[in-house]
């Protein structure tokens, strides 16, 4: 069984059986629609970032403020397309946090969106199987998903709200970092990203 920095273990390489609220690290790539360079141009090897490419930096970086549980590793904003590593780290990633009355524990509370949730109310008392089977991949507001659904919304509205022309591709692309020697793989591309811009596949 892998493990990547000893700590964020990868227990399937089947990706239907994993919960991509569980702790791993996670290669994420995000585009914008069509792959307009709505985030700027390279130049001298970086990226000389729009008003909505420097908003797109900023809210990344902001992302472990509304989702505690999440720890950021390297990232780029490209002209189109932004690269990030995403470490979730939960004291209880979900594995193991359903008691036998069916109670629910261990789980974080996050601000989603961008925007303060109110604390959430009490799950009714049910039985563990109707629990598991109900929140199989556990609670949507905790996972890989909601999180990339949060930044881009607060883009998006940010953008929305300055009059500024800009669209996310409506999805994004997502790996599961399995060992040190693909997160280091991983890592050095994405630093190297702006410098190989013109062999990038995702250069229009």
């Amino acid at each position: 069984m892998d493990k990547f920095r000893n700590k964020y273990r990868i227990s399937s390489a089947r990706l239907q059986n994993w919960d991509y609220g569980w702790n791993a690290a996670y290669f994420v790539t995000i585009c914008t629609a069509n792959r307009e360079l709505f985030f700027g141009n390279i130049m001298d090897d970086k990226t000389d970032l729009s008003e909505i490419g420097e908003i797109a930096y900023k809210y990344w970086l902001e992302i472990p403020e509304h989702f505690p549980f999440v720890k950021l590793d390297v990232h780029v904003v490209m002209p189109n397309h932004v690269h990030g590593i995403v470490i979730i780290d939960k004291p209880d990633d979900g594995r193991n946090d359903i008691k036998n009355d069916g109670r629910n524990v261990g789980r974080n509370v996050e601000t989603q969106n961008f925007a303060s949730l109110p604390q959430p109310q009490p799950i009714p008392r049910q039985s563990q199987s109707s629990q598991q089977s109900k929140n199989k991949f556990g609670p949507q507001s905790q996972n890989l998903a909601s999180i990339i659904r949060g930044f881009k919304t607060g883009v998006t509205k940010y953008a929305r709200n300055n009059n500024i022309d800009f669209t996310w591709q409506s999805r994004f692309h997502d790996h599961i970092i399995r060992n040190d020697a693909e997160y280091q793989r991983i890592k050095n591309y994405i630093i190297n990203n702006p410098k190989n811009w013109n062999d990038d596949s995702l250069h229009n």
